[in-house]
C-alpha cells in the first residue's frame, strides 16, 4: 500500500505534465521494475489533457475508482477537490474575430457639387451660371427676380474694373490720344461703354425709388466718363459724346421723379446741386439739360419762399440762386444761357 500510495503521489493531479510524461517516455531499468513503477506508468498512459491546456484532468484516475469501489483510499482520492481552472490566457491575448478592421475598397469617384462650388473662382462661377441660364431661361428668370440688387458701390467697383483694364490696354511708347491708341483700347473701351450702358436703368426710377441711391449712382457714373480719353479724331470721340448724353438724361429723369414726390428736396439741400454743376463744368457744358431740369425744380419748389434775388452779393445767395444767376463758385463761372 506504501508503494500504492506513492504511485498515486506520483499522478496528483497538482504534479507536472511533462514530468508524468517523461516518466512514461523513459525507458526500464535492467533490474526489472516494481510495482510502483507499473502505477506511475500506467497512470502516465492514460493521463491526457482538456479543451484547455491549462485545466488538466485525469479521467484514467477516475475510471479506476468507478471499477474498484471498496478501495476506501482511491475513493477517497478519486472524490479529492480539483484546482479551480486557471484563465484562459491564450484567448485573452488573442483578438477577437468580430473586432477585425474590414478593409474596403477605394474607388473614384466625382465631387460633391457643394465642395465643386468651393473650387471655382468668381469668373468660373458666372460661366456657370451663364452657361445654365443659356440652356435654362426660367432657371435664369427666377435668378433675376430673387437675386439682390446690385448696390452702388458695387456697380461701381465693376465700372472701375473695365476702367482698369482699359488703361492697361494702351500701348507703350506712343500717344494716349493718337489713332494707333484708339485701335488697341478699342474693345476695353466698347466693353466699359456697353457695362455703363447696362448699369445705368437699374439705377433709375421707377426700378429704384429712392433717389438718393440714383444721384449716388449717377455721380459715380458721370465721373467715369470724364475720364475717358478725348482722341484726336472726332469721330473716335463720339462714343464719349454718347455717354454724355445718356448720363445727363438719366440725372434729368431722376430730377424729375424726385419733384413728383417732394424729394426734390433731397437734390437741393444734399449738396447734389453742387456736384450736378461741376459735372457740367468738367464736361464742357454736356450736363446742361440737367442743369435745366435741376433749375426748374428747384424754382418750383422755393417759389414766395426766397427772399433774396439776382441783385444780392453772392455770399448772401444760395447755391440754387447761384445757379439761376450763373455765378457758381469763386470765379462766377457761367453755366447757362439766363
Amino acid at each position: 500500500m506504501a508503494n500504492m500510495s506513492g504511485g498515486l503521489l506520483a499522478y496528483s493531479p497538482f504534479a507536472s505534465p511533462h514530468n508524468l510524461r517523461q516518466a512514461y517516455q523513459t525507458p526500464l531499468q535492467p533490474g526489472g521494475m516494481n510495482e510502483s513503477d507499473s502505477i506511475l506508468i500506467f497512470a502516465s498512459a492514460n493521463f491526457h489533457y482538456s479543451v484547455s491546456p491549462n485545466h488538466i484532468t485525469m479521467s484514467g484516475r477516475k475510471r479506476k475508482a468507478e471499477e474498484d469501489p471498496t478501495d476506501a483510499g482511491a475513493d477517497r482520492m478519486s472524490s479529492s477537490p480539483s484546482p479551480s481552472p486557471a484563465p484562459n490566457r491564450f484567448f485573452a491575448l488573442t483578438p477577437s474575430r468580430q473586432s477585425k478592421r474590414i478593409r474596403t475598397n477605394i474607388v473614384g469617384r466625382p465631387l460633391s457639387l457643394s465642395r465643386l462650388l468651393e473650387t471655382l473662382d468668381a469668373d468660373e462661377m458666372r460661366g456657370v451660371l451663364r452657361s445654365i441660364c443659356d440652356r435654362h431661361p426660367d432657371i435664369g428668370t427666377e435668378i433675376v427676380t430673387t437675386a439682390p440688387k446690385p448696390t452702388v458701390q458695387s456697380a461701381l467697383n465693376i465700372l472701375g474694373s473695365y476702367q482698369s483694364s482699359l488703361q492697361e490696354s494702351f500701348p507703350y511708347g506712343d500717344r494716349a490720344t493718337s489713332d494707333y491708341s484708339y485701335n488697341r483700347v478699342r474693345s476695353a473701351l466698347l466693353s466699359l461703354l456697353d457695362a455703363l450702358r447696362d448699369f445705368t436703368p437699374s439705377f433709375l426710377p421707377p426700378h429704384q425709388t429712392q433717389t438718393t441711391i440714383s444721384l449716388a449712382y449717377l455721380d459715380g457714373a458721370t465721373n467715369v466718363i470724364h475720364g475717358l480719353p478725348n482722341w484726336d479724331t472726332y469721330q473716335h470721340n463720339r462714343h464719349k459724346q454718347d455717354a454724355y448724353e445718356e448720363v445727363a438724361r438719366a440725372w434729368v429723369a431722376v430730377i424729375r421723379e424726385a419733384a413728383k414726390k417732394g424729394g426734390g428736396f433731397q437734390v437741393q439741400y444734399g449738396g447734389w446741386d453742387q456736384k450736378l454743376a461741376k459735372h457740367n463744368e468738367i464736361s464742357g457744358g454736356k450736363m446742361q439739360e440737367a442743369i435745366n431740369e435741376l433749375r426748374n425744380n428747384i424754382g418750383w419748389m422755393g417759389a414766395g419762399t426766397s427772399n433774396s434775388g439776382h441783385g444780392g452779393t453772392p455770399a448772401e445767395m444760395s447755391i440754387r440762386d447761384q445757379l439761376f444767376s450763373g455765378t457758381y463758385g469763386t470765379n462766377a463761372i457761367q453755366v447757362g444761357p439766363w
